[in-house]
């Protein structure tokens, strides 16, 4: 069984993440995607981000109607820092039999030499990426065979855009999931700006 590995904060889960998730399930890329919640991530600020067990409930309500995507804890079960390095090789030892493929987008992409171990990833491990709006950013020139450009919906919705619109009383209806914004209001999720 091939799985692609979806890491990130998901903070909150949106449409945008399943429908990439969807995508690559759908075009046979993979036989499921695991959505992997990083409690952490190593090049990131923690500053706004959301207890993991909310964002990991957020991801479950969110494709729970849909077997080919799964919501996975494994960082939140290892010590950090959380290096997808290190999440892959528990899971090579977890699941022999599977092969894995990492999901990212191409501003990740464009930050790949930073990762720890990232020669040994690509050695190892394809990725799949996909488009994302770079109005700032370089375009990320793909020679290399482990890593598959894959041609899906580009949506301006970020989790941060999200989270804004929370603190100013928006409406984030068909941002994300019903059930994810029926969880986020009945937990005042986000209505406080982070300091």
């Amino acid at each position: 069984m091939t799985i692609g590995l979806f890491l990130g904060s998901f903070n909150p889960i949106h449409i945008g993440h399943l429908i990439i998730a969807n995508t690559v399930v759908t075009r046979h890329l993979v036989d499921q995607v695991w959505l992997i919640v990083t409690p952490q991530n190593p090049l990131k600020s923690s500053s706004d981000l959301l207890h993991v067990s909310d964002r990991l409930a957020m991801v479950s309500l969110a494709i729970a109607a849909n077997d080919c995507l799964r919501a996975c804890d494994i960082e939140c079960k290892m010590s950090p820092p959380h290096y997808t390095i290190d999440t892959l090789t528990l899971l090579q030892t977890q699941y022999p039999r599977y092969s894995f493929i990492i999901i990212i987008g191409e501003d990740n992409l464009a930050t790949f030499d930073q990762w720890k171990d990232h020669k040994k990833l690509l050695e190892n491990y394809s990725l799949i990426v996909y488009p994302r709006f770079q109005s700032k950013e370089k375009k990320v020139n793909i020679t290399h065979p482990h890593i598959k450009l894959i041609d899906a919906p580009l949506l301006g919705i970020s989790a941060s855009s999200i989270r804004k619109a929370i603190q100013e009383r928006h409406s984030i209806k068909y941002l994300v999931p019903e059930e994810v914004e029926k969880y986020i209001n009945r937990k005042k999720l986000y209505s406080v700006p982070s300091s």
